[in-house]
C-alpha cells in the first residue's frame, strides 16, 4: 500500500519494530546503505518476531538508486524536525514514499535541501525526536487511515 524508506538506519531493533508495521499494514520497506548493522542481525529479527521473513524487503545502495527505479509520478514525503509542516496535512496517496533518517542525525541536509516542498514533521513539544519506529508508525497509519476513509487513490 505504502512504501517505507529507511535512510541508513543504524538500531536493529527499530528497524525490525518498522518491518512489523509494514506487513501490518501491507506496506514495503525500503532499506538504505549503509546499514548499522546485518540484516541477520538477532536483535533485528527479535523485533520482527517470526514476521520478519515476510516483509516486503528491498535493499538499495542509495537513495537516487531507489528513485531511478521508480515510476517518475512516485511521490516522496521527508520525515524531519527542520520543518513545520505537521504531516496530518498531507493527502496521502497509495504508493508514497515515507522517507526517514537515521536515528542519532536524521536525513542527510542535502537530501532535505533538494525536497524542501516534500519535507513534513511529526508535531512535539518538550523533546527534540520520537523513537523511529514511533514516528514510522504515527505517519503511516494516518495515511492508512486516510485511504480506508477515502478509498479512492485519486485524493
Amino acid at each position: 500500500m505504502f512504501n517505507v524508506v529507511l535512510v541508513e538506519p543504524e538500531i536493529p531493533p527499530n528497524t525490525g519494530n518498522v518491518g512489523r508495521l509494514c506487513l501490518a499494514t501491507r506496506s514495503t520497506l525500503h532499506l538504505i546503505k549503509p546499514l548499522g548493522f546485518s540484516i541477520d542481525d538477532r536483535q533485528l529479527r527479535r523485533a520482527g518476531l517470526d514476521y520478519w521473513d515476510e516483509v516486503q524487503l528491498q535493499l538499495w545502495h542509495s537513495f537516487d538508486a531507489l528513485q531511478e527505479a521508480q515510476p517518475a509520478d512516485r511521490r516522496y514525503f521527508f520525515l524531519t524536525t527542520k520543518t513545520q509542516r505537521p504531516y496530518y496535512t498531507v493527502n496521502f496517496r497509495a504508493d508514497d514514499f515515507l522517507v526517514f533518517g537515521r536515528e542519532t542525525k536524521g536525513l542527510p541536509n542535502k537530501l532535505l535541501a533538494t525536497n524542501v516542498d516534500n519535507c513534513i514533521t511529526v508535531p512535539m513539544h518538550g523533546t527534540r525526536s520520537l523513537n523511529l519506529a514511533t514516528a514510522v508508525a504515527i505517519v503511516l497509519f494516518e495515511a492508512v487511515r486516510q485511504q480506508s476513509v477515502t478509498p479512492s487513490a485519486n485524493i
